[in-house]
């Protein structure tokens, strides 16, 4: 740059010739020809603000496109053989038989290539760089209307139950309009905590969500070779509150932010400073205290007024068509023993049942069993008749055998 200003000041002020000019400076007359020109060219655009234009810029020289000498497209070509043949060892077990740097270099010097092994190091570290790049995501922040999505998801909670410990699962549920949180504990992550929670969660906020979010959690998702399929659990949830259903992407969990959050969030502010209880019950009760009251905080400036947003949520939602059957349903034979298996856990019934087929409801926390009249039409009747026909609930205790 001061190069450049010295020589348009002695073409400017002294008026010197661009020999002279060379020479003084120490460049050639090539490179005082470009300035002038370039000079007189802007001057010429634009005579009040040329100059300055002109000395701002800096110097530009041509780059030099050379390529490698020796690294030519055959050179890559075998390399990139021997990395692909690395790469099928490794998925056959044969990992200690892959070809090194030094080994792909000796090879190619076997083969009569000219190349020197820093060069190879160099294009097999490019190459790895290069594959390893991925392109940067965008995110953008969503909008999304009252009552329109909630997202589902469970979370694990450690606690002490009347002095033992308990590990516990949580099923959390976030709007994403409002934020509002709610959360239920149950013992096993299985399709009927999967159904109870949601009747839970329809009953306290009184509506029903038009889509729910899931990822790609058993209890919801069946993956196959064609795509992702609903569960026969969510089909019957889906056909009696008629809510839609939406499934992320595999370890996409900012698709599903809310909840992922609020997992954490809530099981912080209910199972930090608090973990013995007498009961799960006892556990239920505290965390839903503490959700109520997290649903009942004011929002920031950018969130708004949280409870305004909650109540625009419940009342966008679906009509609540009221609480769902969350249980399974099927038939026991009571054995000799006077007791039902159901999941390997054998419960008695009284003795005058043995020898007949009683009708089982599953729950997630307790078991009823109901006896029919005829139980030899059990086969040929269905569930609504069946149960018409009941004559009333036994009391099931379950039996420890050995």
């Amino acid at each position: 740059m001061d190069k450049k200003e010295q020589i348009l000041h002695y073409h400017r002020i002294d008026g010197l010739s661009q020999r002279d000019i060379a020479r003084r400076v120490g460049v050639s007359r090539k490179t005082v020809k470009r300035y002038i020109t370039e000079y007189e060219a802007m001057m010429m655009s634009n005579p009040e603000e040329g100059i300055d234009m002109c000395l701002a810029s800096r110097p530009k020289y041509p780059s030099r496109n050379t390529g490698p000498v020796k690294l030519t497209e055959a050179v890559c070509a075998e390399i990139e053989y021997w990395l692909s043949e690395n790469t099928k060892r490794r998925q056959t077990g044969m990992r200690k038989q892959c070809l090194k740097k030094q080994d792909i270099h000796r090879v190619l010097i076997e083969k009569g290539f000219d190349i020197s092994y820093s060069s190879v190091c160099k294009y097999i570290q490019r190459r790895k760089i290069e594959k390893s790049k991925k392109p940067k995501d965008v995110f953008v922040k969503q909008y999304y209307e009252p009552g329109d999505e909630c997202e589902f998801d469970w979370g694990e909670v450690k606690l002490r139950i009347g002095g033992k410990p308990v590990t516990f699962t949580m099923a959390v549920f976030a709007l994403c309009h409002s934020e509002g949180r709610w959360a239920y504990l149950f013992r096993h992550q299985d399709n009927l905590a999967f159904m109870e929670s949601h009747r839970n969660f329809f009953h306290d906020v009184h509506g029903v969500p038009h889509t729910m979010v899931y990822d790609n959690m058993k209890v919801a998702v069946i993956l196959k070779p064609d795509g992702k399929k609903p569960t026969e659990t969510l089909l019957r949830m889906q056909a009696f509150y008629g809510f839609d259903y939406r499934f992320c992407n595999a370890r996409a969990g900012w698709e599903k932010g809310h909840v992922e959050r609020s997992v954490d969030y809530v099981r912080g502010r209910a199972f930090t400073t608090r973990v013995d209880f007498d009961s799960i019950q006892d556990a239920q009760l505290w965390l839903s205290r503490i959700c109520n009251n997290i649903n009942k905080e004011i929002g920031s400036i950018a969130t708004g007024n949280k409870q305004e947003a909650l109540r625009r949520d419940v009342e966008c939602m679906l009509h609540f068509p009221g609480d769902f059957g969350c249980f399974d349903l099927f038939d026991c034979t009571v054995d000799k023993q006077s007791t039902i298996s159901i999941k390997g856990c054998h419960y008695s019934v009284p003795d005058h049942l043995v020898g007949t087929t009683v009708v089982v409801q599953l729950y997630s926390e307790k078991v009823c069993v109901y006896m029919t009249l005829n139980t030899r039409k059990w086969p040929s009747m269905s569930v609504a008749t069946l149960m018409d026909q009941r004559r009333r609930t036994l009391t099931a205790g379950r039996h420890h055998a050995g």
